[in-house]
């Protein structure tokens, strides 16, 4: 039911077109006996993933990004009530035809925290930010040698380097301006980030609208997308943290902090912010701008991801 995906040009035409993307997820969910359930499909997301009934989610993968598909059951089923924060229980998960696969989850209860939160309290904000902090805490102090073998990117040194290598190149593709640009090389040149790290599990996209919020009770009720998980350097998750979740709120980093156990260090997360397989260093300054007058990466480390306890 579902067509061959095979380049990126082909999934930018399969991706949004529903007339395609949902007789096959209707399909599926039938051979998985789901038949017949509400198919409702969420708005956000890489990938088609779509709500079947009040309980149960499907996420589809096409054959280009197959892989995923397999790094996402298996992490699921590793995280399976072992984190402070609930994330989705594996149900099902394997080869769908024409090189696609799926992974039927459990749908997390919760709202999207990204719009929730112009609503919440200060209090509630600095709760938040000390249970993001325990969850992160938690994902890195599990044992991650059960995924070593689906997991990347192994050699954490050699990829590093070669994210250093490319670093300038992709912030000007993204069009990040010359003077931004001249300051990259010496900033990284001086970043002391370990080659070897000693491993943990990485999200490494730690995000408000990864996360799901209890309106009731005003916390955490769900942590989700592990498809992007690698193992690495723990400092290489706090580049979701500073822009997209503490995000520069007075306050909130310091709580994160608590509750992960140890603040983040500015300059090794401003780096691996330029480092990261999705590093958008323009968008990131729109979405967190720093104060006017801003003109180092020193200091735009200290903004996004320092304490703030001048």
């Amino acid at each position: 039911m579902l067509p061959m995906v095979e380049t990126d040009e082909q999934w930018d035409t399969v991706l949004s077109d529903e007339a395609v993307m949902r007789p096959g997820a209707a399909d599926l969910c039938a051979r998985l006996g789901l038949g017949g359930r509400p198919l409702e499909r969420f708005a956000e997301g890489s990938q088609p993933v779509y709500a079947v009934g009040d309980t149960h989610v499907l996420k589809l993968y096409p054959k280009a990004s197959a892989e995923d598909g397999v790094t996402e059951a298996r992490v699921l089923a590793h995280l399976d009530g072992r984190l402070p924060v609930p994330t989705p229980a594996l149900y099902d998960a394997g080869e769908y035809e024409n090189g696609w696969r799926y992974v039927l989850m459990s749908r997390l209860r919760g709202v999207e925290l990204v719009p929730a939160w112009a609503g919440l309290t200060a209090g509630d904000r600095e709760r938040i930010a000390t249970e993001a902090g325990q969850a992160l805490a938690a994902l890195h102090a599990l044992d991650p040698g059960p995924l070593a073998d689906v997991l990347g990117p192994g050699d954490w040194g050699a990829f590093t380097d070669r994210r250093r290598a490319a670093a300038v190149g992709r912030q000007r593709e993204r069009g990040l301006p010359e003077a931004w640009l001249e300051r990259i090389p010496g900033f990284l040149d001086a970043a002391v980030l370990p080659r070897e790290p000693g491993g943990v599990l990485l999200h490494t996209e730690f995000m408000r609208r990864h996360l799901l919020l209890d309106r009731a009770g005003g916390r955490l009720s769900g942590l989700f997308d592990f498809e992007p998980a690698v193992i690495g350097d723990p400092d290489y998750d706090f580049v979701g943290v500073g822009v997209f979740v503490t995000r520069a709120e007075p306050g909130l980093m310091a709580r994160f902090a608590a509750g992960y156990g140890r603040a983040v260090d500015p300059r090794a997360a401003m780096a691996y912010t330029l480092l990261h397989v999705y590093s958008n260093l323009p968008w990131y300054l729109r979405e967190v701008p720093p104060p006017q007058g801003t003109d180092s990466l020193e200091a735009l480390a200290e903004h996004w991801f320092g304490l703030g306890l001048d």
